[in-house]
């Protein structure tokens, strides 16, 4: 038969000390890991370019690029060549501020859809933050696709 176990009633139990960063060995050669993995994100910067946040500036080309990468879930066409943008300003400070539209009032994804367009927009590389101001005047009209989302649909 084995020995009973035993039970020892504590107060207190000192905690286990903390793992801490500068603890941490490096490896001989290796260069020293920064503490914050996002240090300098905000203030990186597309290349090229004299103003970056003028159309035609990398960093304004960046956002337009996150534009087109959104699709409209009814349409096969990104929102940018289906006219729903209406403006893209950004500062030299990093902020963006798109100005949209959407199909129509009733659009299925009229609560998400500017979220969406925030949150990509957000995410280039220079973008501090960015805002999103929906609006209806002017409303949306085909008129507005560029040719390629024309093209695309067989409007053409």
């Amino acid at each position: 038969m084995s020995d009973p176990i035993k039970v020892e009633e504590v107060d207190t139990v000192q905690a286990p000390p903390r793992a801490k960063v500068s603890d941490a060995v490096e490896p001989a050669g290796a260069e020293p890991r920064q503490r914050d993995y996002l240090a300098g994100f905000l203030a990186q910067q597309p290349a090229g370019g004299e103003a970056p946040h003028e159309p035609g500036g990398a960093l304004y080309e960046g956002v337009i690029d996150a534009l087109k990468e959104i699709y409209d879930p009814e349409i096969p066409v990104n929102i940018y060549d289906l006219g729903l943008i209406y403006a893209v300003e950004v500062t030299d400070a990093g902020q963006a501020t798109v100005t949209m539209t959407l199909t129509t009032p009733n659009c299925p994804v009229a609560e998400s859809m500017p979220g969406e367009v925030e949150m990509r927009v957000a995410a280039v590389p220079g973008i501090a933050f960015a805002d999103v101001n929906l609006v209806w005047d002017p409303p949306w009209d085909p008129q507005k696709m560029s040719d390629d989302a024309k093209l695309e649909l067989g409007m053409l």
